[in-house]
Order: structure tokens, then C-alpha cells, then sequence
């Protein structure tokens, strides 16, 4: 019965609200409670229902005694709106205090008046005094993130208001030695140190981390921090930083030429270094030669190289015995557990001299053989 009951009077309302002709006069919050001294802005709106468009007289009736009230429009003080048929009209009531006000309920009334009778009214309340205390709040959904020291550790960071306050919000954080932290608003927006927040407003913030490459593959921790004055609110993100391997190829003075013998093998040292943060193992040599050419390494794979640490090979080249003097291009690689580096190295040929040596004797055998032929049959 009583549910049959509560029924009838909600279908009963919906007609009546349905039917209903007139003006509405209203505010979000008609009754609130506000900071002593603060000067209050609060949205008035007005609308039609069924009526003609007109121009409705708006003005307040009630002001609590030494209060300044004002109606505002478009920037200006305003004494009527004019609405459109089931349209509605915007303004601002804007209520400073008199000096020295005190603690306590403070009563203000609002009249829209339209042609034909059409009338509505706005009762408004504040309480000086009773407000909430500054409150501030981080939160993110993801809290650990997990890369290598080049990924991009980016969480989205929720910054809420709670409090009826106004706040200007400054934004620190503390993070390891050489790490980088920056704020900015979401979805690409600048990049933000402090930013104005609202009462009871929430802003997404992205919070982008970036280690240094040399970092040590480990966990860290970085505490982000959003400050108004004594108030703060914190939230700890993670970053689980796993290693990589970084191969570097070169020769111990750094010079990638030198000179080789046609036919004879040719030591040339090379250092592997591991710039990552993972050591490297079971580093394996290659090259790319000439066609001809044997390319030898000594030792042929490296069975571990530490984080920073590096590792000396040689490889040994031997050009082809029939390779001409000129200069040549050799490529030689190092690669482990997916991380690869390779150098190009020029290499200068020069002929042996003992086939100068055998070029001159022959040469000289050939002018011989000529001036013994003249001397013997060139007077006949």
C-alpha cells in the first residue's frame, strides 16, 4: 500500500511539473557556507516555461544589512533579461560583505518579474564561518611502471581540489640523483610547474620520468608532491627499471685505419665496451671482408663484459695474396643478448718487397739478355 501510495504522488508530480507555466528562478547551491570576509559569485538562472518572449525584471529584494549585492550580465550591471520562449537567461549575483562582518546566517531574496503576472522567487542562504579545511589529493591508477633506462615512464596523475577553496597548486617532486620529473596537463598540454585549481575541481595531470642511461637496473621510488600553502597531498610512483645491453666497437687509440700485407695475416686489437646497464654475455665477433680476405678473432666470443666494463680482441685480417695495393673496407661486428654494434675499419694494402725485388731482377736478367744479343749479333 504504501509503495502504491508514493507511486500516485510521483506520477502526480511529473504531471504537475509537466504542466507548469511560469518562470524558474534558481541557483545551484541556494544555501552555502563561505569563508568571513569572502566576496560570493553566484550563478543566477531564469527560464521560461510556455510564455511569450518578454523581458523579465530581475532584482534583489533582500539584503542582509550592510551586504553590497549586484546583478551581473555580460560584464555589466543589469536590471532585466529578456527570454525566449522555453529558453533561459544567465546572470551573476555577486554579495561583498560589509567590514568586519561576523559568523553567523546571512539571508538574500532574488524577484524575477515578467508580463502577465509571471513571477518567481530565490531565496538564498550563507553561513560565514563554517568551511572546509584546505585539502588536496594525488592519485594514479598505474603506480609502478617497468622499461629499460630509454623507455618512457609517463603516469597519469589525477590532482584534485577538496576543499571550498580556490588554490594556487605547486607541484615538486623528489626523485633519485640525475633523474628527470616534469608535469603537464594532460593529453599534450605545456609543461607546468603551478597551476590555479579550483574549488572542488580535479585536473589530469601527466607526470613524465625519465632516468639517466648509465642508471643500475634496480627499483626506484619518486615522490610527486602538489603544495598550497600548508597544505600538500603526495603520491609515490615506481619505476622498475630493467637492464640493457649497449655495445660499443673500436680500436684502443680510436682509429679505424691501418695497413695490411697481400698474403700475410695482419693483428688488428679492437675493444668491445658495454655502455649499458646489463652485462653482456656470450659476446660473438664477426666482419665482413673482401672477397679473398680470412678474418680471424682471438678469442672468438667474449664470455662476459659488465655494465661499463670492456673487453679487448684481435682480429686477425689476411688480404688475398693476389689483393692489389689500394685501400680496402672492412666491417667488423660485435653483438649479445639482442644488442649489436658494428665499425667500419679501412685497410691500406702494400705488395710484399720481395716481389719488387723479383720485378727489378727480372728486369735486369730481360736488359741483359738484350745488350749480350746486340754485343754478340748486332754487327752482322
Amino acid at each position: 500500500m504504501p509503495r502504491l501510495v508514493a507511486l500516485l504522488l510521483l506520477v502526480t508530480g511529473l504531471g504537475l511539473a509537466q504542466g507548469f507555466r511560469g518562470l524558474a528562478l534558481y541557483t545551484p547551491y541556494p544555501s552555502q557556507s563561505v569563508r568571513v570576509g569572502e566576496t560570493i559569485s553566484l550563478p543566477i538562472s531564469i527560464k521560461s516555461f510556455g510564455l511569450p518572449p518578454q523581458s523579465v525584471q530581475v532584482r534583489v529584494v533582500e539584503v542582509a544589512p550592510g551586504w553590497k549585492a549586484s546583478l551581473l550580465g555580460g560584464g555589466r550591471v543589469v536590471g532585466a533579461v529578456y527570454v525566449l520562449p522555453d529558453a533561459e537567461q544567465s546572470l551573476s549575483l555577486r554579495l561583498e560583505p560589509p567590514q568586519r562582518v561576523q559568523p553567523g546566517t546571512y539571508r538574500f531574496r532574488l524577484e524575477a518579474l515578467g508580463s502577465g503576472g509571471a513571477r518567481a522567487e530565490l531565496p538564498i542562504a550563507l553561513t560565514l564561518g563554517q568551511v572546509l579545511p584546505k585539502r588536496l589529493s594525488l592519485e594514479t591508477e598505474l603506480p609502478v611502471l617497468k622499461g629499460t633506462p630509454t623507455a618512457s615512464f609517463r603516469y597519469r596523475v589525477t590532482l584534485r581540489n577538496e576543499s571550498d577553496q580556490d588554490l594556487l597548486v605547486n607541484l615538486e617532486a623528489d626523485a633519485p640523483q640525475n633523474f628527470r620529473v616534469s608535469f603537464s596537463t594532460a593529453f599534450g598540454g605545456q609543461e607546468v610547474n603551478s597551476l590555479p585549481l579550483k574549488a572542488g575541481e580535479s585536473r589530469d595531470l601527466d607526470v613524465q620520468v625519465t632516468p639517466p642511461r648509465q642508471v643500475e637496473a634496480k627499483p626506484y621510488a619518486v615522490t610527486l608532491r602538489a603544495l598550497a600553502g600548508d597544505t600538500r597531498a603526495e603520491l609515490v610512483v615506481n619505476l622498475d627499471i630493467t637492464g640493457q645491453v649497449e655495445l660499443s666497437l673500436t680500436t684502443p687509440e680510436e682509429r679505424l685505419s691501418g695497413r695490411a700485407y697481400a698474403g700475410r695475416e695482419n693483428p688488428i686489437k679492437l675493444v668491445v665496451k658495454n655502455t649499458g646497464s646489463a652485462p653482456a654475455e656470450n659476446v660473438e665477433l664477426s666482419a665482413s671482408e673482401p672477397s679473398g680476405w680470412e678474418v680471424k678473432f682471438e678469442p672468438d666470443k667474449i664470455e662476459r663484459i659488465a655494465p661499463g666494463a670492456e673487453s679487448e680482441v684481435t682480429a686477425r685480417v689476411k688480404p688475398s695474396p693476389r689483393a692489389v695495393a689500394g685501400d680496402y673496407m672492412l666491417t667488423f661486428r660485435a653483438s649479445a643478448d639482442g644488442a649489436s654494434t658494428s665499425a667500419d675499419y679501412r685497410v691500406t694494402v702494400q705488395t710484399s718487397t720481395l716481389w719488387g725485388l723479383v720485378g727489378v731482377a727480372l728486369i735486369a736478367v730481360a736488359v741483359g739478355a738484350v745488350g749480350f744479343a746486340v754485343s754478340r749479333f748486332g754487327r752482322r
